[in-house]
């Protein structure tokens, strides 16, 4: 089973999610989103298994920083394309565990999940 773990270096609740799948031993590849964005096709994957509404970080300071205009009319196809255009705009972290199941913030729900 191959995981894959995106998120960002110095986020808080990503060093969480790496000290807990490291204490359960598991391995991982990490990706950072900044040095390494995901592409249009993972992110519409993520949406796909999620829900754009989840994948999409509206309390990030990137959205915050965003144009009233863009912050518009948010469908799935503007939401896409700015998560695409913005990678910080994604929710952290984007855990894929194999290639079906994908996790997205790190709840107590979704550690019990993963961590099972």
């Amino acid at each position: 089973m191959s995981i894959e773990f995106y998120g960002l270096k110095n986020c808080d609740t990503c060093r969480k999610a790496k000290k807990a799948l490291d204490g359960a031993d598991m391995r991982y590849s990490f990706h950072d989103v900044r040095e390494t964005p995901p592409t249009k096709s993972q992110i519409a994957r993520w949406a796909k298994a999620v829900g754009t509404a989840k994948l999409l970080n509206k309390s990030s300071t990137t959205w915050r920083n965003l144009s009233p205009a863009e912050k518009e009319n948010i469908d799935d196809k503007k939401a896409l394309a700015l998560m695409a255009q913005h990678p910080t705009l994604i929710k952290r972290p984007v855990i894929e565990n194999g290639p079906t199941q994908v996790f997205v913030g790190w709840s107590k729900d979704m550690q019990d999940a993963l961590l099972k």
